[in-house]
């Protein structure tokens, strides 16, 4: 019996892990494959305003720890290519702090921050964390998904809009949310909003105003709320607090 009951449930295991989209949704950027706009053959460098920038950072570290510059250095290679990060970039990094590549490689792989495949314009991010993902975060993307004609990690045709999975965003009270890091601004950086309480029809809107150009006010986007307030208002704690008996807490 006991012996039927552990197959059956191997069984099981096995059914999860051949199921292909639940494998993209963790492996999808944990490599990398040539292409012929991303490989290390393909020529990049800092341009000359951006080369003084890598050497002000640098600045910052002794001179025998300028690998701990691999971050902001990462950050401005990707604000100079349009959001992302192509292997030649990070090469281009490992040269100037002196280190191996595969040390690079490590910090853009492990950081949700770094995109290494063209995203769009407005790169869209859903929190896959247990607490988004109990609150609907699954068709909060394919809400998503479907609207925009893509699938995740692909760029819209008019190159707005990519969909995306990062993890807790922090905020698990206003579950589920999303962000946008909005990469519109090109070369002179990006920003990030967090939108929480969102909704499949919420999100649609929210990405139909990003493309009219509108900037969406960021937070909750349920009206009944108030920052992470309680849904329609405190029921506790409604007036002033009770001062204690007495300020001598040994002759209470």
């Amino acid at each position: 019996m006991l012996a039927r009951l552990a197959a059956n449930r191997l069984t099981e295991i096995r059914q999860i892990f051949r199921q292909p989209t639940r494998r993209a949704f963790s492996t999808a950027l944990n490599y990398h494959l040539d292409s012929p706009v991303n490989n290390p053959n393909v020529p990049w460098e800092f341009t000359d305003v951006n080369k003084q920038k890598a050497k002000e950072i640098i600045s910052n570290y002794p001179s025998n720890y300028k690998q701990s510059a691999v971050i902001p250095l990462l950050d401005l290679a990707q604000q100079q290519h349009g959001g992302w990060l192509p292997v030649s970039a990070m090469n281009e990094v490992a040269r100037i702090i002196e280190v191996a590549p595969i040390r690079v490689y490590e910090v853009a792989t492990f950081y949700s921050m770094f995109n290494r495949a063209k995203v769009g314009k407005y790169h869209l991010l859903v929190c896959g964390t247990t607490p988004c993902m109990i609150r609907g975060s699954r068709e909060i993307e394919e809400a998503l998904l479907n609207h925009l004609g893509v699938k995740r990690n692909e760029v819209t045709k008019d190159g707005l809009f990519s969909v995306g999975e990062m993890e807790c965003m922090g905020c698990c009270v206003n579950a589920p949310m999303i962000t946008v890091a909005d990469y519109s601004n090109g070369s002179e950086g990006y920003t990030y909003n967090y939108y929480e309480d969102v909704t499949p029809k919420r999100v649609v809107e929210l990405v139909e105003m990003l493309r009219k150009g509108e900037k969406p006010p960021p937070g909750t986007q349920n009206p009944q709320r108030i920052k992470c307030g309680p849904e329609g208002g405190n029921t506790t704690l409604l007036g002033e607090p009770k001062p204690p008996p007495c300020r001598d807490l040994d002759a209470c």
